[in-house]
């Protein structure tokens, strides 16, 4: 049985209506994981190794990625990501408005985890977040880092 104890997530997205929604899936959750939110992909990857404010940022233990950010998309965060031995091992869930057939080809050969297209409708966007949330937490076994 994995472990249950909180995780560490950052989620990718400059969308602030959607960074509400997914604060409120994560709030919603029986399992208290801690949310960290930046807004575009050059932010994300400041973050991801822990550079200027984010020096003491904890390593996520999942990643939500969304594909179109500014300054650095998605897809260049994901290669960043995988091309780096201390960051490779991280999940990465895109989570896009895109339902482009290459976005969801290009992800995957980006060795993003999984790919999921984010739905229109307020209450299905809560429990997709939720049920993203409950599987990495109750389901899957993640590396600590």
């Amino acid at each position: 049985m994995p472990d249950q104890s909180p995780i560490d997530v950052l989620l990718v997205e400059d969308d602030p209506g959607d960074v509400l929604m997914t604060r409120e899936a994560f709030e919603e959750n029986k399992v208290a994981n801690r949310l960290a939110v930046v807004s575009d992909g050059a932010e994300a990857m400041q973050y991801l190794r822990r550079e200027g404010e984010y020096a003491d940022a904890p390593t996520p233990d999942l990643v939500l990625l969304d594909l179109n950010l500014p300054r650095m998309d998605g897809r260049e965060v994901l290669a960043a990501m995988k091309n780096d031995e201390t960051l490779r091992s991280i999940p990465v869930v895109v989570l896009t408005t895109s339902e482009a057939e290459e976005d969801v080809l290009r992800s995957y050969s980006l060795h993003a985890n999984a790919y999921v297209t984010k739905p229109v409708d307020f209450s299905r966007f809560i429990e997709v977040v939720r049920q993203i949330d409950d599987f990495f937490v109750s389901v899957v076994r993640l590396p600590r880092h």
